[in-house]
């Protein structure tokens, strides 16, 4: 009796980043950034989203070791990103905080239950117990995590934090707060 099995392809391990490791090869072999400290040599911590629209330092005009860096979906001021920030102002030079959320955000065009519905779709399993940073209203919010940074007990005093609204469109930061 002769079984026949259809397990699915297997792909040697790592192929599916052979083009990431590769271009890694490429970037280490102009890698410039060896004995750096990590220190912040700007000064500034930037709380912004992980949409890849953004470039954190190329649009204040800084560069790689200029500023310590924390993104997340909806560039939300959250207990973690409160961490990163407490311990840049301590550690890493840290004396101006960025707040910047920005224009055409996808975690401001749903509601939590419309994105956990979205995610159970497309994933094929319940995502009703998986929190998500919806903004309603990108202003208060941004107004909310700035007083978050500002009024922290080992933030507060020892650094400077504004808000500000990333356009993705044009570029542009302004000022909210």
């Amino acid at each position: 009796m002769t079984t026949s099995s259809t397990a699915p392809e297997s792909t040697p391990q790592g192929a599916e980043f052979a083009d990431l490791l590769q271009a890694n090869v490429n970037y280490a072999a102009h890698h410039d950034l060896s004995g750096f400290d990590g220190i912040a040599k700007a000064g500034v911590a930037i709380v912004t989203c992980m949409d890849s629209r953004i470039e954190p330092l190329h649009m204040i005009g800084l560069t790689h070791g200029d500023a310590k860096i924390f993104r997340n979906p909806g560039g939300r001021v959250t207990e973690a990103a409160l961490e990163a920030l407490v311990l840049g102002v301590h550690l890493l030079n840290v004396s101006r905080i960025l707040v910047v959320p920005h224009t055409k955000c996808a975690m401001s065009q749903m509601t939590e239950n419309q994105l956990r519905e979205k995610v159970s779709e497309l994933s094929g399993q319940p995502a009703w117990w998986q929190h998500f940073h919806v903004v309603a209203d990108q202003r208060a919010t941004l107004m909310e995590d700035v007083r978050r940074v500002t009024s922290h007990p080992l933030i507060a005093g020892r650094a400077q934090a504004g808000g500000f609204m990333y356009d993705v469109d044009n570029g542009l930061l302004t000022q909210v707060i």
